[in-house]
């Protein structure tokens, strides 16, 4: 994976495309130029881009969805998940001992994204809405605070569920010649961090990795508000509680500096996995709790749109990505689909 992800930040430098890996003896594609124009080619790819939905596949999906979502969580255990999630106790240690050791490997979905999104390494100013790696513009007059964590840095990065640190470590790769840069990741379990912080690619200088409820409003950060030029909020929202969302939301909105953008990615309405879940996994209108105790919801363009410009932002890209996954060894045809979005902070 670090020779892909090498080859991937070479390709951008060069010629400001992301590039789609290349896989088996098939050539390299864009991203997001894989179309499948003769449905006989299906299983020559693992993945097709800008997938289109029949209409018998689209009512097939909203038909599974209503049968899943029929049956839902005893209101008893709904209550007791609640009070859980209040007190920290919902079982966030299960995923991170699944990311235990994975460094080596980013999963599909946050790679697949960090490849399409380009706002933080080899894109135009013009390209990632105004961002500017070396622009100290953005900094003048705006921090007059005690030091903290990263205060000398100009360029300011946050991923919120860091995990395992899947992604902290290839963008600390990716930017380790740029000593105006520093990243912040935070995770609500304890361990991930621990993980994180005894890794060997782990250094203090560039990086601070600290532990933090995203759904604790009060709770503070190691840095000031608008202080922040990028906020990364993959595959993490959805595991919030629906009516805790909006005040995440609105809690990372006055991290950013004006101008600071906000980069989203999480499960669409209808992708396979809601597809999958099976009765009594529903907790309310498309949001279901795993076997382990954890939860996902399933966005919509629109919702997406409401929330971010609720807390104060610009939308500057807000799309659903679909896409086909293949199983050419067991010939299984599986749709995806994501929420994907660039939201700024007004610079005034």
């Amino acid at each position: 994976m670090n020779v892909i992800w090498r080859s991937y930040i070479c390709n951008i430098r060069l010629r400001k495309v992301p590039f789609r890996c290349q896989s088996g003896n098939h050539p390299v594609a864009p991203l997001g130029s894989r179309i499948l124009t003769d449905p006989a080619k299906v299983f020559e790819h693992n993945m097709w881009d800008h997938m289109q939905w029949s209409e018998e596949e689209a009512a097939a999906a909203r038909k599974k969805v209503e049968e899943n979502s029929a049956v839902r969580v005893e209101q008893e255990e709904q209550v007791d998940q609640k009070a859980k999630e209040k007190m920290g106790e919902l079982p966030w240690h299960l995923a991170e001992t699944n990311a235990t050791n994975c460094f080596s490997r980013v999963p599909e979905e946050k790679e697949q994204y960090e490849k399409s999104s380009g706002s933080l390494d080899g894109q135009s100013k013009e390209e990632s809405g105004g961002l500017n790696l070396n622009s100290k513009e953005q900094s003048k007059g705006l921090l007059k605070t005690d030091l903290f964590p990263g205060s000398g840095a100009t360029f300011r990065i946050l991923e919120v569920g860091c995990g395992a640190g899947n992604s902290v470590f290839p963008i600390l790769n990716t930017l380790q010649n740029t000593p105006e840069f520093f990243l912040y990741c935070c995770d609500f379990a304890p361990g991930a961090v621990e993980l994180i912080k005894s890794h060997s690619s782990y250094r203090a200088a560039p990086c601070s990795a600290f532990v933090h409820d995203v759904c604790d409003e009060g709770s503070p950060y190691p840095f000031p508000d608008g202080s922040l030029d990028v906020v990364l909020l993959v595959f993490v929202l959805s595991s919030l509680h629906p009516d805790r969302m909006q005040g995440a939301v609105n809690r990372l909105s006055k991290l950013l500096k004006p101008g600071g953008m906000l980069l989203f990615r999480d499960h669409g309405r209808y992708d396979m996995t809601q597809l999958r879940f099976k009765k009594g996994h529903c907790l309310s209108e498309n949001f279901y709790v795993r076997g382990d105790g954890t939860r996902a919801y399933f966005f919509t363009k629109g919702e997406v749109h409401h929330m971010f410009c609720k807390a104060g932002l610009d939308v500057k890209q807000n799309l659903v990505d679909h896409r086909l996954q293949v199983n050419r060894k067991k010939q299984v045809k599986m749709h995806r689909v994501w929420v994907q979005g660039k939201f700024q902070k007004p610079l005034h």
